[in-house]
């Protein structure tokens, strides 16, 4: 199969492109190296026999002549971490952008698009089970812009398959977002922001691909919106926990009340963002302190088969491996 992912440089593009390779597919790679950790895996991904072509779906053109020849496109690129930037960029990438990829898809016949969404749609919720049917409220940018992108797939479900995946936080070897969590408790470095008692649903990077890669040929996922999370729910506490005692450390004692360090997020945003700087601490980050979900996966079991492998202890373990295998702890 003929398969092209954008965001593919990204943690689970780039995982994404190495189970097709595996399986001998023919994979082309859209994505950034604006990090270290871009380049690593365009440098992977190049020496495993993908395609890496270097290039924004904001460039309409462009994506018209990479899409052409495809049989699947998995559309994972977005802007979503920058704090220093205008909430334009966000409109420029996770809709404009999207639109780009759709139509060039259209045009160019490809059979089944998969479209990567965030259970950032739902916004703050704690009274889960969330589902696909439970309202969907966003509350910051790239919530709102990930909605409007879903919206833009769905008015083309006429034209082209199109399958959308809602995806819960996700971790495993290649993660970095989450090397500062593992990092701190290792060193004796962290402390708890609030209580601990929100609650996180999340996927190991291998059970997500296997999704995605199910939803490429499902004919019962088509025209859905699909939430995918891991096996287990866990509380922040349980998940430091879980971390400490896998890299050897004591559990962190100290915190932090919430209150405080939100307050201070938001001042360091309204004087970082002038000047183009990432802030240190912004309110989006401290999502993982504050936010509660919990889902059901019941109808992704149902479209895709989609059964989670891996309980969080195994995952942690494997992750904490591949950080300390590179030096990162």
């Amino acid at each position: 199969m003929r398969v092209l992912i954008t965001g593919g440089t990204g943690f689970i593009g780039s995982k994404l492109a190495l189970k097709y390779l595996e399986r001998g597919d023919d994979v082309t790679v859209l994505g950034q190296e604006n990090t270290p950790a871009e380049f690593e895996n365009k440098q992977l991904l190049e020496a495993r026999g993908a395609r890496i072509i270097i290039a924004s779906v904001t460039d309409r053109e462009r994506m018209f002549a990479v899409v052409n020849g495809m049989d699947a496109v998995y559309h994972l690129a977005a802007a979503q971490h920058e704090a220093n930037v205008s909430d334009q960029r966000f409109w420029d990438v996770n809709v404009a952008g999207t639109k780009n990829v759709l139509e060039a898809s259209i045009r160019t016949a490809v059979k089944r698009f998969v479209h990567g969404s965030t259970i950032g749609v739902y916004g703050a919720n704690d009274r889960g089970p969330i589902t696909e049917q439970t309202p969907l409220n966003p509350e910051n940018i790239y919530g709102l812009t990930k909605l409007q992108g879903e919206r833009l797939v769905l008015s083309f479900a006429k034209a082209i398959r199109i399958v959308i995946l809602r995806i819960s936080e996700t971790y495993g070897p290649g993660d970095r977002r989450l090397l500062k969590l593992f990092r701190g408790i290792k060193r004796n470095l962290f402390c708890m922001i609030g209580n601990g008692l929100n609650l996180h649903h999340p996927i190991y990077i291998d059970d997500l691909t296997d999704a995605l890669v199910a939803a490429a040929g499902a004919t019962d996922a088509v025209g859905k919106a699909l939430v995918l999370a891991g096996k287990q729910v866990l509380t922040t506490n349980e998940m430091v926990q879980t971390i400490a005692k896998e890299v050897g450390a004591r559990p962190p004692r100290l915190r932090i009340p919430l209150a405080a360090v939100w307050l201070v997020g938001q001042i360091m945003e309204t004087v970082c963002r002038p000047l183009r700087l990432q802030p240190p601490i912004h309110r989006r980050r401290l999502d993982f302190f504050r936010k509660s979900f919990r889902f059901s996966t019941a109808e992704a079991t149902t479209a895709l088969g989609f059964i989670p492998k891996y309980d969080f202890v195994d995952g942690v373990r494997e992750t904490a491996c591949w950080y300390a295998d590179r030096g990162y702890l």
